[in-house]
């Protein structure tokens, strides 16, 4: 491994990649984060109309479901390929459909779990999603070399989770999930530093620099998200 793309001992990682006390990357830090929380809000509207409207019921019921959820997959793998080569007004609607087509897809947990856990768990995500994105923003440790090994468990993890639906084996389910709660947190604090480092690179380009942040928060977004779904089967109590 060649070791001159990491920090030196003693180096912290913002005076490697030359970010320092920037205004200009504390903004588009900011913009990321505030974007993730809109999309955030977008998902949640979305999940709680479809399931009052009776929407749920409906697409429970037909083949509706499956084709959303393959156009939900199919448009975050284009954003995240793409998202830098797309207009801005373009990839901001994609990021907001996405966040609606999540939305009405996780619906159905609110007929699964109950509201109150739910919440409890929302709240218990966002205070660790929190805690991990600041760590991830501040530590003067290099995260960039945890991406191999994180890209690994997260491969592991989709295939385990694959192989599980034919298995339907409990003790598999809740290895999977005790390994996903740690991964998720993990690339929390990977992806937040991540984000910080792009900013800086983009940092004198506006247009750039906002799609960064576009990118920035889908990541974060999905972070926050998966690592919700695999708490839930801690903190949710079934209806």
């Amino acid at each position: 491994m060649d070791n001159s793309q990491f920090p030196s001992q003693g180096q912290s990682v913002d005076e490697f990649y030359g970010v320092g006390h920037d205004s200009l990357v504390q903004r588009i830090v900011q913009r990321t984060f505030l974007w993730m929380t809109l999309g955030l809000a977008i998902t949640g509207l979305a999940s709680v109309y479809t399931v009052d409207s009776g929407l749920v019921f409906r697409m429970i019921g037909s083949n509706s479901f499956y084709f959303l959820l393959i156009a939900e997959i199919a448009l975050v793998w284009i954003l995240s390929a793409r998202v830098m080569k797309l207009s801005l007004p373009v990839a901001t609607g994609a990021f907001a459909l996405y966040s609606v087509l999540n939305g009405v897809t996780l619906s159905p947990i609110f007929l699964v779990y109950t509201s109150e856990s739910i919440a409890t768990t929302f709240f218990v995500t966002s205070g660790t999603f929190g805690a991990m994105a600041l760590y991830g923003y501040f530590t003067k440790r290099d995260l960039t070399k945890w991406g191999s090994l994180l890209f690994m468990v997260l491969i592991g993890v989709v295939i385990a989770t694959l192989v599980n639906l034919f298995l339907k084996s409990e003790t598999l389910m809740w290895i999977i999930t005790y390994v996903g709660v740690v991964l998720f947190v993990a690339l929390t604090a990977y992806d937040t530093q991540k984000v910080k480092l792009l900013a800086n690179e983009t940092k004198h380009d506006v247009e750039l620099s906002k799609k960064a942040s576009l990118l920035g928060a889908l990541t974060l977004y999905l972070d926050f998200i998966n690592l919700f779904l695999y708490l839930l089967r801690f903190f949710g109590r079934r209806n």
